[in-house]
């Protein structure tokens, strides 16, 4: 990272918008890059089942725990995070995630039963667990304020970008043999993990986490490469340390998870916000849908493997489009507008995906028009997720944490999304049995209705604050006016 040198660009930009820090967007990137490996798993699954589950002669059941597995195995990483990066660094806990990926990967790749496949997934789970709860909590430490929001929804604008290569290999892959096409699909992912290990090595550690292990000196090295100035790196620096100085003085030596679960007012207020916006980012149904495109688009009436998976393709376009437009506009807009704005859209997207469903379900020719207001449905619901949910559960669970608490309370939040979105992948296909595709999708409509009341209500916009500024938006009235004084 030392090739960036002291490089920084001023904070504004002629037209007043943020500009960017050099080494901050580097470190954010290097950082990311391992949520490749979650996204192109999930996009790559949804099509290499299509072939397992004939290779392996997999129930629907089996089908579900398999791709639901490695979801629900990372609820092990995530809760793990947490410690192990308060003990070994950021950065540390970032190669640990891509290493076990790896061997996650090969396992997958090689796998020469339906059981050793299982272990895979398992175990490509607890990295990936590892590295979805890292990856955020490490560039919103190191980034700026005025684009800590842009830094932070890289975690999911390589997810998104890995679901699109996952799907792009699925179809260019989808022609070799059954039996040696799904092996590629999965283990390729072996490949980007070890260049991913290798690059996180030239990343500094997070400025904040060396303040709270009492090396101050290299805390400011990394501050004056990430900062536009010295200056500016001073006061930085300033807030951190007094942060951490208090915090350390409020806990009375109580261990982190004994605050966490007896919390405070305020701590209370921080954990609804966390643990909702990653409850409902995954009860929306969001990686369902990616995983289980290809079964829906089947009862649509698309019938054709590689039909099937070039839709997921345009889906896969879309929605990484709609991250990066996001992503942009996270810092000027503020978290708030973009978030309502997404869970808004996918409520009526998924309304009308489900009733074009219904519409199916009951034809007996399926009409074209039916079939292209399902596909525009689909498309319409993963861009909007991508526009809300998608990055602002990763900005805003890794920013409203104080210092001390952030690296165990993103992993307590993130357990509870690896949790749901483990649930939802095991049981959206035996629920939609139940009561159709079309059903299925009305219901994931009400709880995005929820979701947006409950985002309306319960989470304060935290655009262009320092992360030490954020506490004070969770405090009581009172105690607000106290520390204005």
């Amino acid at each position: 990272m030392d090739s960036y040198g002291d490089t920084t660009t001023s904070m504004e930009s002629s037209s007043g918008r943020p500009r960017l820090n050099k080494y901050a967007l580097a470190c954010a990137i290097l950082a990311s890059t391992n949520s490749i490996l979650l996204g192109y798993d999930i996009g790559v699954m949804s099509g290499a089942v299509l072939y397992i589950k004939d290779v392996f002669k997999l129930s629907s059941v089996q089908e579900e725990v398999l791709v639901g597995s490695l979801n629900v195995f990372s609820l092990i990483g995530a809760l793990g995070a947490g410690k192990t990066s308060d003990w070994i660094g950021r950065r540390y806990t970032i190669i640990l995630a891509a290493a076990t990926f790896f061997v996650g990967a090969l396992l997958m790749g090689l796998a020469p039963s339906y059981p050793f496949l299982m272990a895979g997934r398992v175990v490509a789970g607890i990295g990936v667990g590892y590295s979805l709860m890292v990856a955020p909590v490490y560039t919103a430490e190191v980034s700026p304020a005025m684009t800590r929001g842009f830094l932070s929804s890289f975690p999911e604008v390589f997810i998104t970008f890995g679901i699109l290569l996952g799907y792009i290999f699925n179809y260019a892959l989808s022609s070799l043999p059954p039996h040696i096409n799904w092996r590629l699909m999965l283990g390729l992912a072996a490949f980007p993990a070890v260049a991913i290990a290798l690059g996180v090595l030239y990343m500094p550690e997070s400025p904040r986490w060396l303040v709270m292990k009492g090396k101050i000196d290299e805390a400011k090295r990394v501050l004056r490469k990430t900062s536009e100035n010295e200056e500016e790196a001073d006061l930085r620096l300033q807030e951190i340390t007094k942060a951490s100085s208090d915090e350390s003085s409020n806990s009375h030596g109580q261990g982190v998870w004994k605050e966490l679960l007896m919390p405070s007012k305020p701590l209370q207020r921080i954990l609804l916000a966390a643990i909702g916006i990653n409850f409902f980012m995954q009860a929306s149904g969001n990686d369902a849908v990616v995983y289980y495109t290809p079964e829906v688009f089947k009862a649509a009436g698309i019938h054709s493997r590689k039909g099937l998976v070039g839709v997921t393709v345009i889906m896969g376009i879309a929605k990484t489009s709609f991250v990066l437009v996001s992503a942009v506009f996270l810092d000027s807009f503020g978290r708030r507008p973009l978030l309502l704005l997404g869970s808004t859209g996918m409520a009526i997207s998924l309304t009308a995906l489900g009733l074009g469903s219904k519409f199916l379900e009951h034809s007996v020719h399926k009409p074209i028009w039916a079939i292209a207001l399902c596909v525009i449905a689909v498309c319409a619901d993963v861009s909007f997720f991508s526009i809300g949910l998608g990055p602002i559960t990763w900005v805003y669970s890794s920013e409203i944490f104080p210092t001390r608490l952030r690296a165990q309370g993103t992993s307590l939040a993130v357990s509870v999304n690896r949790l749901v979105s483990g649930v939802v992948a095991m049981t959206f296909l035996s629920i939609s049995k139940k009561i159709t595709f079309g059903g299925m999708f009305l219901v994931l409509a009400g709880i995005m209705v929820l979701a947006t009341i409950f985002f309306y209500f319960f989470l304060p916009e935290t655009k262009g604050k320092s992360l030490e500024e954020i506490g004070s938006l969770f405090e009581n009235k009172d105690q607000r006016e106290m520390s204005t004084r």
